[in-house]
């Protein structure tokens, strides 16, 4: 399984146009194709950003989808104009994820994203493993995914939240109980985050 992280930066004001751009596109025959993962755009952090995650089997079908959907009306959407920037990543899951979640987890998603150390991935993953069911019985846990093409070392997690004062109770509950960040879990070079509201066509909502 991978996961394609498509970060789309918006002008400042198009975001309403965009929605309703993608509304319509999406009901046009895009997912019967394959599914969508989430649609999200950034409330906190980068504004103006809209990233949709799209799950596949492997590159393979990856491809075979995107030129299938060449052929479905209304895809690509035309929002050609409300564009700045575009980027994509593939991202592997983590083994611990739940690849079923859907439906109303948030509506607040908060995607950190970290840079480790050569060779310190599996050292993660090995202290996820012990400590993400014990965390994510405090909040929902989207999921985490790790690079193996384009920037290598990248972690990406993502957690959902009922209100900004949930994630706040829950993360200085978590640091004080020393139940999260993972112990014995490696120390990351970089950190960074933003905070997602989902599209009303996103299925995790």
């Amino acid at each position: 399984m991978i996961y394609e992280f498509r970060t789309y930066d918006l002008k400042p004001r198009s975001l309403p146009q965009y929605d309703s751009i993608l509304q319509n596109s999406l009901a046009a025959g895009r997912l019967d194709h394959s599914p969508l993962f989430g649609y999200f755009y950034s409330e906190f952090g980068q504004l103006n950003q809209a990233l949709h995650i799209w799950p596949y089997q492997d590159l393979q079908e990856r491809t075979e989808v995107r030129d299938q959907v060449l052929g479905v009306d209304s895809w690509p959407p035309p929002t050609g104009e409300l564009l700045a920037a575009q980027n994509t990543e593939i991202y592997f899951p983590a083994p611990f994820n739940d690849e079923s979640i859907t439906g109303d987890q948030g509506p607040f998603y908060e995607l950190r994203t970290y840079r480790y150390a050569t060779g310190d991935i599996p050292k993660v993953i090995d202290a996820w493993s012990n400590a993400i069911d014990e965390r994510r019985k405090h909040s929902a846990f989207i999921g985490a995914w790790f690079t193996e093409l384009g920037t290598l070392n990248r972690w990406a997690h993502m957690w959902a939240y009922k209100s900004l004062e949930q994630r706040a109770e829950v993360r200085a509950d978590m640091i004080a109980r020393k139940i999260w960040p993972a112990p014995g879990g490696p120390v990351p070079l970089t950190q960074s985050n933003k905070l997602y509201l989902p599209f009303s066509f996103s299925p995790l909502s």
